[in-house]
């Protein structure tokens, strides 16, 4: 991943290094004697044009040449050779030794510079030494700074870019995370309007894929709740509809049938309570359960059993769970999912084989399976098992819905997964996978 952290702290360190390294680099330069000697007009192959004139002309015209340097620019020159004997006069001042003796370094009216030229015709090497006047020399660097000056301006443009490109790498994708939240505020959010930012491999691509599957997650609980919703109330009207009329009819009814229709108010009363206990279970699971707790399971599946065999007593509950077998959870919420598990196999299993109830560790995780010896279902309604209020066709036995939805929802919190299936050898299979530990519930 390449961090936006490491990209900041890059560029603005850059950018500082760039900045120094030029103010650094231009008053050096600026100060150099090589520079001063390569780039000042008057001293600029001033060696090699006088060596030339030197050993073509011989000494008096060197030394003119020098004398014209002098007026023209106000250097003094002078050449020695490589015993240190002067071989023309030269041009500095009368006495300037004994005047650079008396003075300060600093207090010197000129500045002295060096250059050595060995001569590709005669082999012979000349040191020629020249004095520059601090006005003189201060003028011409007035004159020359101005390429160090387009330098400078091209390095700021570069860092203006470069901040620029900067600052649109971290604005551009606050702007598109901003107007997701804003999309999703409104309920109006796209998944895919991130799709572009969510493929950056740095802490903004990190954001926008958990910001996806947070909006995903979102619009999923929304669409889940007003179906919830719609569902409910289709649930409810039914039992409200058989009430309603079975009290229009105890109305008009003489007392013998009034008490023929006691049973049947009481009965619907009985599914209406029943249906909005399940409905309140299922929206307690998004409730905060509070801190997990260690649950003995061999001890929870023989409690369940029994609750179980108390309403069909013809029936066969066979548990295979070791013993001390534990995990971290919330007893109501699975005892609740095993319970659903559980009545679901007491009424399709026929009573004429046990069903089967196991907890077996595997890895990190503990299984719970729960299997009847039942018709089964059908495969192609296997996928909408556990969906609120969807019960598989051709079933006459009472319920509504909720039970293997309550026991899903109930799984995932935990941090695990519910398999519904049919068994390979005939009946129908539960498989609870839960982690030891479970994350924090969403």
């Amino acid at each position: 991943m390449r961090s936006l952290f490491w990209r900041i702290f890059a560029s603005f360190w850059l950018a500082i290094a760039l900045v120094a390294g030029l103010f650094l680099l231009l008053g050096r330069a600026l100060n150099q004697d090589a520079w001063i000697i390569n780039h000042h007009p008057a001293l600029d192959q001033l060696a090699q044009r006088w060596t030339q004139i030197y050993e073509t002309q011989g000494a008096p015209a060197a030394q003119q040449a020098l004398e014209q340097l002098r007026q023209a620019s106000h250097i003094n020159v002078q050449v020695l050779d490589d015993d240190g004997q002067a071989l023309v006069p030269g041009t500095f001042p009368p006495r300037a030794a004994a005047f650079e003796a008396r003075q300060s370094p600093r207090r010197l009216p000129w500045r002295r510079l060096a250059e050595e030229y060995s001569s590709p015709v005669s082999g012979q090497s000349y040191l020629l030494i020249y004095r520059i006047p601090h006005a003189e020399l201060d003028a011409w660097h007035r004159d020359s700074r101005l390429w160090p000056l387009s330098a400078l301006g091209i390095a700021l443009v570069v860092l203006t870019v470069l901040s620029l490109l900067l600052t649109l790498s971290i604005t551009r994708p606050l702007a598109r995370l901003r107007g997701a939240v804003h999309d999703l505020g409104q309920t109006s959010y796209q998944q895919n309007s991130l799709a572009r930012l969510a493929n950056r491999r740095d802490e903004f691509g990190v954001l926008a894929k958990d910001f996806n599957r947070m909006g995903a997650r979102l619009q999923g609980l929304i669409g889940s709740q007003r179906q919830l919703l719609r569902d409910v109330s289709h649930e409810l009207r039914s039992p409200l509809t058989r009430l309603r009329i079975a009290l229009a009819l105890a109305e008009r009814a003489n007392a013998e049938e009034r008490e023929r229709l006691w049973p049947r108010l009481v009965r619907e009363c009985d599914r209406l309570e029943a249906l909005i206990s399940e409905i309140l279970a299922l929206a307690r699971l998004d409730a905060d359960p509070g801190p997990a707790r260690t649950l003995e399971l061999a001890t929870l599946l023989a409690q369940l059993r029994d609750t179980a065999l108390l309403s069909a007593s013809q029936q066969r509950i066979q548990i295979d769970c070791p013993a001390g077998l534990t995990l971290q959870g919330w007893p109501e919420m699975l005892e609740r999912a095993v319970d659903n598990l559980l009545r679901n196999a007491v009424r399709f299993n026929g009573g004429e084989r046990p069903i089967e109830l196991s907890a077996q560790r595997q890895g990190d995780q503990v299984v719970l399976s729960v299997r009847d010896h039942g018709p089964g279902v059908e495969p192609e309604h296997l996928a909408r098992l556990g969906e609120p209020f969807f019960r598989a066709p051709g079933q006459d036995s009472e319920g509504h819905g909720l039970g293997l939805a309550i026991a899903r929802r109930a799984v995932e919190r935990h941090g695990g997964r519910l398999d519904l299936d049919n068994h390979p050898q005939g009946g129908f299979t539960a498989r609870l996978s839960l982690p030891l530990i479970p994350s924090p519930p969403s």
